[in-house]
């Protein structure tokens, strides 16, 4: 037993996250590009005068090596370096699945 235990702690420091890098949960809405997905995150706040909630939405572009998101689903993306032009996050996991599209035979 005492021989497994530095082995399951070098593994679960694999898996935490590394320094403080940003993360955020959001939807696909798209997945057409190779590697490349787009990640619409929503953000609530209170209007600074008004006081009335407001959501806004922002597009980021997310690398997905393995192309295992598809439009619909809900991912957690992670900040990373520059990887192209526009994209500067990384797919972390699939938090949930989307709903399947079925076409109705009219």
């Amino acid at each position: 037993m005492a021989e497994n235990a530095p082995a399951e702690t070098t593994v679960a420091a694999k898996v935490t996250p590394t320094g403080k890098r940003k993360q955020r949960i959001g939807e696909v809405v798209s997945n057409k590009m190779t590697k490349t997905i787009v990640v619409r995150v929503e953000r609530r706040f209170p209007h600074p005068q008004f006081k009335k909630i407001i959501t806004s939405y922002k597009k980021f572009y997310a690398h997905d090596e393995k192309a295992e998101a598809k439009v619909g689903d809900t991912v957690r993306i992670e900040e990373s370096r520059p990887l192209s032009k526009l994209k500067r996050w990384k797919l972390i996991e699939v938090v949930e699945r989307g709903v399947p599209d079925v076409a109705v035979a009219a």
